[in-house]
């Protein structure tokens, strides 16, 4: 790993915490003893803090301590993200990470690497789906494939976030698993699925790669329609969307993920703590009732498979930047 100032200064800080826990041996045993901040590196109001907040809720119940939320906003993840990994590796700052951790190094927006946290626990996963609008000549998305794959190079349009995002890379990704080159369809970027769906309702792009859930509410409208969702079986939410892997055989699966972390060289000990609580509390009324609402993605990873799953991300992502031609 490359040695950074921001670096150097997270071992100093990690190095006098291992020498006062080892000079006070009874500290661990009472962890927590005070509030914990979590950092989200979002907007509130947004999916990810809303969901930060509900673990956040349901993991004091457990802990017996409040949990106060704090959003830290700016450089596309970038800021909040820092945040965390600058944090002294005590337990009383983690982090709501989110799946752009697996990106945003790869585009050269930053040298932080999943490597740079301490994986805690995953506790959501989101696939992307396929719309288009409801008023569209394609009637599947077979059909939908064979004309962008036949048609002149840009003859498609797509959106649901900004270049480089996740639903961009997941979309591309897709083509690539179908042979369709990665530059066949415009990306055209937005603000979020929101403004894009919008678009798609109106005639303005032709397909919007985003979550189905951020979809509901232009489908409920009957305004838009999935086509697929690519996931490894139907959506309990969605149980109407066939999977890609029904449709056209794709096992492809790339989506966005999120889960708690803190930054490097926490003490185990708190780490396993951490994990076991938010194990009760991810299974909890609280968070399960929440996710189902609004029908996100709920999936538990502990803290180990939780960092294997951000290495093989790490590189899948990679991967399809540098196809886009977003790598730097």
């Amino acid at each position: 790993m490359i040695i950074t100032n921001r670096s150097l200064k997270t071992l100093c800080i990690s190095s006098l915490a291992a020498v006062v826990m080892v000079a006070s041996g009874s500290a661990l045993a009472d962890y927590p003893e005070r509030p914990i901040t979590l950092i989200v590196p979002w907007a509130a109001g947004g999916g990810t803090d809303a969901t930060a907040r509900t673990i956040a809720r349901a993991l004091e119940e457990e802990l017996g301590q409040n949990v106060n939320v704090v959003n830290r906003t700016g450089g596309s993840g970038v800021v909040g993200h820092t945040a965390i990994l600058n944090a002294a590796p005590d337990g009383y700052t983690l982090g709501l990470a989110t799946v752009e951790v697996n990106t945003m190094h790869w585009q050269g927006l930053t040298e932080l690497t999943y490597e740079d946290f301490t994986p805690i626990a995953q506790i959501n996963y989101d696939s992307p789906g396929l719309q288009v609008a409801a008023d569209s000549s394609y009637e599947s998305l077979d059909a939908l494939l064979e004309v962008v794959r036949t048609e002149p190079k840009g003859s498609f349009t797509a959106s649901g976030t900004g270049q480089g995002g996740i639903w961009h890379l997941a979309f591309t990704g897709f083509l690539m698993d179908q042979d369709i080159p990665a530059d066949q369809v415009i990306w055209i970027p937005s603000e979020g699925s929101a403004p894009a769906m919008t678009e798609l309702a109106s005639g303005g792009i032709d397909i919007v790669s985003t979550s189905v859930p951020e979809a509901r509410s232009m489908m409920d409208a009957g305004r838009v329609k999935s086509f697929a969702v690519m996931a490894a079986e139907r959506l309990s939410a969605f149980p109407d969307i066939p999977t890609a892997n029904e449709l056209v055989g794709s096992d492809y699966q790339v989506g966005a993920w999120r889960g708690i972390v803190g930054p490097q060289w926490m003490d185990p000990e708190v780490v396993a703590t951490l994990e076991s609580a938010l194990e009760a509390a991810y299974q909890s009324d609280t968070y399960q009732d929440f996710m189902t609402q609004r029908g996100f993605g709920t999936e538990w990873r502990n803290a180990e498979e939780f960092g294997q799953m951000m290495e093989e991300m790490d590189g899948i992502l990679g991967e399809i930047v540098e196809q886009v031609g977003l790598a730097n």
